[in-house]
This record gives structure tokens, sequence and C-alpha cells, in this order.
């Protein structure tokens, strides 16, 4: 994972782009992994932790009546989210990443191991997508953060 958010700061800071996060089941730990690495100051705005549905809203501006008819966890969700990072940052790139890591909390609709996520450019397409990882919660969660980085690093590199 170290190795994957120094080739992003390297790009970002190539690009002359700022990464913005916007995590929920992640907690944080892909804004870690990128100011893990030295010189993240350079490209690394903000990160905005929005474990709950109201904080999704409050912080990001993700609309109420998303969440009602989508759910936290949905990929009109996380688009939301990568929008809201943006609007409410100085960022030029965003991440997000809402899911299940379990082991609870999950449904036969959204079983554990479900998670959304969205990349956001300030001009760009804003793209999104959902995964199913296997694992506890620790390994749902690694797996999400270095799938939202390696989906940063597609948005930097215009893939």
């Amino acid at each position: 994972m170290k190795k994957l958010a120094a080739t992003l700061g390297r790009r970002l800071k190539r690009a002359k782009a700022r990464l913005v996060t916007a995590e929920s089941c992640t907690g944080g730990w892909a804004a870690q992994a990128v100011t893990a690495i030295a010189g993240s100051s350079d490209w690394f705005e903000r990160g905005f932790v929005t474990y709950s549905n109201a904080s999704k809203h409050e912080m990001l501006g993700v609309r109420k009546s998303t969440i009602r008819k989508h759910g936290a966890v949905s990929e009109q969700t996380a688009r939301e989210m990568a929008a809201g990072a943006l609007k409410r940052s100085r960022g030029s790139v965003a991440l997000a990443v809402t899911g299940v890591a379990g082991p609870s909390g999950g449904s036969a609709a959204k079983p554990v191991g479900m998670v959304c996520f969205a990349w956001a450019r300030k001009r760009g397409p804003l793209r999104s997508e959902t995964r199913r990882f296997r694992g506890g919660r620790e390994a749902v969660r690694r797996q999400s953060v270095i799938h939202a980085l390696e989906g940063a690093l597609r948005v930097i590199e215009g893939a």
C-alpha cells in the first residue's frame, strides 16, 4: 500500500493536483495511507471521515433523499460524497468509499464486503463502481483502501 500511495503522490504532484478523501467504512485509512508518505502535504489537501448518515449530509452535502432512496452504501451516495468533497475543499481530485465492512450490518441486498467507490476531478467525469471483497473486517477495509487509491491513480492517468 505504501508503494501505491507514493506512486499516487508522484503522479498528483506532477499533475499539480491535490487529493481529497471522503471515507465511511475505511474510517480515514486512505488518508492515513497517503499521509504516511513524506512530502504528502504537497499533494494531499484533506480527508473527510463521514461514518454516520448525518455526517455525510452535514460535511459533504449528501442529500438525505439519496440516503433514504438508495442507502448509505450505494454508488449514488459515493458519487455525492466525492462531489461534496471537491466542493467543500481545495482539492482537485477526490475519492470516496462507503460500504459494509462487517462482520455484521450486511443484508441480502447489501452483503458484508460490498463497497461502493467514486472518483471525481474538478473538471472531468465522475466515475463510480461497486465491488465485493472477501474476508473479515480488516481485509475488506484494506482491499477497499487499495482499490480506492488505484482508482485515484487511474483518474490522474486519464484511464
